[in-house]
């Protein structure tokens, strides 16, 4: 009779959903948090459409602290952290705070960031932009200095993503010396844990 063989198959199914849920862990909650990019590098030459018919580039915001928080309208974690940005980018007002859709039609766009009284909404429907950032996930927040290097990175959904911001803002945002000698912010999140 095969039945220690139906036992053993058993167990051996009991581990291999074991290990699945684990690598589901690591994958999307132990790795996400992990830093892994410490230099900073130069930002690309930006320049795209914006919501309201003008132009965002980066490269005229020299000087200045820039945030690019790059989101979909399809995107539930974006949809949670939009409030959080758009309030912390009416509490500073001397830092720029651009809102960056990618690869949608500025028709679905439109109504979306009336509904969340988005300002600032730039428009990356071929997603180079996001591309040449690396963006890999929404909602991903970069930050610039003011000489043009990006300093902060975050990948998916804080809670805290104001406090964390005004954090670069403490140490990037007075003075491009001051920003050229400290050490980048990475980091990443899965479900807002």
């Amino acid at each position: 009779m095969f039945v220690p063989s139906l036992r053993r198959v058993a167990r051996w199914l009991d581990v291999i959903a074991v290990l699945v849920i684990l690598a589901a862990i690591a994958r999307f909650v132990v790795l996400p948090r992990v830093r892994y990019d410490v230099l900073t590098v130069q930002a690309p030459p930006v320049s795209i459409a914006t919501l309201d018919g003008g132009r965002f580039d980066l490269e005229r915001r020299r000087g200045r602290l820039v945030f690019l928080d790059f989101w979909a309208t399809w995107c539930p974690p974006c949809r949670d952290s939009i409030p959080l940005v758009q309030h912390f980018r009416r509490t500073h007002p001397g830092i720029d705070v651009v809102s960056v859709d990618v690869g949608e039609d500025p028709a679905l766009v439109r109504p979306f960031a009336a509904r969340f009284k988005m300002d600032d909404v730039a428009l990356d429907p071929d997603q180079t932009v996001s591309h040449a950032f690396g963006v890999g996930g929404f909602p991903t927040m970069i930050a610039i200095d003011g000489t043009g290097r990006v300093r902060a990175r975050w990948y998916g959904y804080f809670a805290d993503i104001e406090h964390q911001m005004a954090n670069v803002v403490a140490r990037y945002g007075s003075a491009p010396k001051a920003a050229a000698a400290a050490v980048p912010v990475v980091a990443r999140a899965a479900n807002g844990r």
